[in-house]
């Protein structure tokens, strides 16, 4: 591995606390009486993103460089459903149980290839997707196997953010990075705010704290991705990133007030991430 793959992947892990560690500010606003909701949490990310971007390209004159729009629109446009599902889905369950469903991404991401990619076809590939997507329905149903609607939200996320990842590899093939920041947070945040303008106000002071860190900590962490996989591939950026699996279980009953996960829930749990890890090394296999 040289060293542009180590700092890829280090990245990749960098973002993935990052990722984890905005959820948990959200939850946090919830614990400390705060309503706010997950279209506000979504639209203030995209808007500290975009004003970040643009500072940053304005000091370092930078002009935006278009190649192929339609990667960047479709990056932008996934994206934005994924963290809008995210967001709501720590808001109506857990951040553990919410986190380990978003990470089901690299999971879709070997379905969507096995649909969309002829050569990317492997029969052992499938079985080891469906095992974890047993895993799955344990996070969905970890207690007493009632079927949770809520965490659909959480699952639409992964599903979304899979098409979002992907859109991501290729547009990186031909865009810098500030582009592809420009559109997504742009275009992201537009598509918010058009969809949930009903919800859309000024925050108080207090709820302003908030929105402010969980945006923050989640740009650097986008930031990293992005840089990240430059470096890496899909599937393998995937499968770094799922160490947000073990983050989430493991500190959410101590900094997230979370419960602690059930038997079913750490085998749900353990099956997706190890899931994620057999269709890496398939992949390098390969």
């Amino acid at each position: 591995m040289d060293i542009r793959t180590t700092l890829g992947c280090l990245a990749v892990f960098g973002s993935a606390f990052f990722f984890y560690l905005a959820t948990v500010v959200i939850k946090w606003s919830s614990m400390a009486g705060l309503a706010i909701d997950s279209s506000l949490f979504t639209l203030s990310r995209f808007l500290f993103g975009f004003i970040t971007v643009v500072t940053v390209m304005g000091l370092r004159r930078q002009r935006i460089k278009i190649v192929k729009k339609r990667y960047l629109i479709g990056r932008a446009v996934c994206n934005a459903m994924a963290v809008f599902c995210f967001f709501k889905g720590v808001e109506l369950t857990s951040v553990a149980q919410a986190n380990i469903l978003n990470m089901t991404y690299p999971l879709f991401i070997a379905v969507f290839s096995w649909i969309f990619l002829k050569a990317q076809r492997d029969i052992i590939s499938v079985g080891i997707v469906m095992v974890a997507l047993a895993g799955v329905w344990l996070i969905l149903s970890p207690a007493n196997m009632a079927f949770n609607q809520d965490s659909l939200w959480a699952l639409g996320s992964g599903i979304s953010a899979a098409a979002a990842i992907m859109y991501l590899n290729v547009s990186r093939q031909v865009h810098d990075t500030q582009t592809t920041l420009f559109f997504m947070f742009s275009l992201g945040g537009s598509i918010i705010f058009i969809l949930f303008f009903n919800e859309m106000r000024l925050p108080g002071l207090e709820e302003f704290k908030y929105l402010f860190w969980c945006s923050a900590i989640a740009i650097a962490g986008q930031y990293l991705l992005t840089v990240g996989f430059k470096y890496v591939t899909a599937i393998e950026g995937g499968i770094i990133s799922s160490t947000r699996i073990l983050l989430a279980a493991l500190l959410g009953p101590l900094i997230a007030m979370d419960p602690s996960l059930s038997a079913g829930g750490w085998i749900g749990a353990f099956l997706i991430f190890s899931g994620n890890v057999f269709l890496t090394a398939r992949k390098v296999k390969g």
